[in-house]
């Protein structure tokens, strides 16, 4: 009758905290040792069960640096079209040491919520350029909506599409060309030539290029930022981006 080979629970307790068993070859076991280990780990994990969590924070962390590692190579590589792409609009300090860019979307509850909080971010701090992109994922009123943003920044400029883009955030109906007008009535701006300017192809090619970028960086949402060398895939709370702004700072 051959011996099997299990393992105390203070061996494979060393085993299990050092991570994968690679010293371990299981091809090489007998049927009856590989039964013998896997109840020998079950009965481990049923008694230590803390030991799951351990080693799925250490997955996730591992994770998390593999994707920032992949991130920071996805910004590089597409820079001039993140920060500089000569078409989307920017605000802040021009000469500001950190550049954040929000990829967002005008129907966008959280980048409803972010909005407020990204202006007091650029205000209080003083030293950050802003850059946004229309990224309408939300259906046929956020396309508009991005579309009227982008006519008002090509037909009447940055301040005008600042003022657009800060009333259509905190607009509370329908987002539709009678909503555009109302909006660009009370900022005293000639709503027809910026309607008419919805669909030109210097829109749609602003639309385009987004949307492939986006798609490139892995931003499938809104709220999306790059800031700087690192990216954000959601709504991160005023408090959570001053310190990824602290941290990009000392580093």
């Amino acid at each position: 009758m051959p011996m099997t080979r299990t393992l105390p629970a203070a061996a494979l307790a060393a085993c299990l905290a050092a991570g994968p068993v690679a010293a371990l070859d299981l091809a090489d076991m007998s049927e009856a040792e590989r039964a013998a280990f896997g109840e020998a780990v079950r009965s481990y994990l049923l008694e230590n069960p803390a030991v799951i969590f351990e080693a799925v924070d250490v997955f996730n962390a591992q994770q998390e640096e593999l994707q920032s590692a992949n991130d920071g190579d996805l910004i590089a590589a597409n820079s001039d079209a993140i920060f500089n792409d000569g078409v989307s609009w920017s605000g802040g300090n021009p000469d500001g040491d950190v550049t954040i860019v929000e990829f967002l979307d005008y129907a966008c509850g959280f980048c409803k919520k972010a909005h407020p909080e990204v202006a007091e971010l650029v205000e209080s701090d003083g030293n950050i350029r802003l850059v946004f992109k229309e990224l309408p994922v939300l259906g046929e009123s956020s396309v508009l909506a991005s579309r009227f943003a982008i006519a008002t920044l090509q037909v009447a400029g940055d301040d005008a599409y600042k003022a657009v883009h800060d009333a259509m955030m905190t607009f509370g109906g329908g987002l539709n060309e009678a909503a555009f007008t109302r909006i660009a009535e009370a900022l005293e701006l000639d709503a027809a030539p910026i309607i008419a300017g919805m669909d030109a192809p210097e829109v749609d090619a602003v639309l385009i290029a987004n949307a492939e970028l986006a798609a490139t960086l892995g931003i499938r949402g809104t709220p999306g930022f790059v800031m700087q060398d690192r990216m954000l895939r959601g709504y991160v709370p005023l408090e959570g981006m001053q310190e990824i702004v602290e941290d990009i700072r000392d580093n």
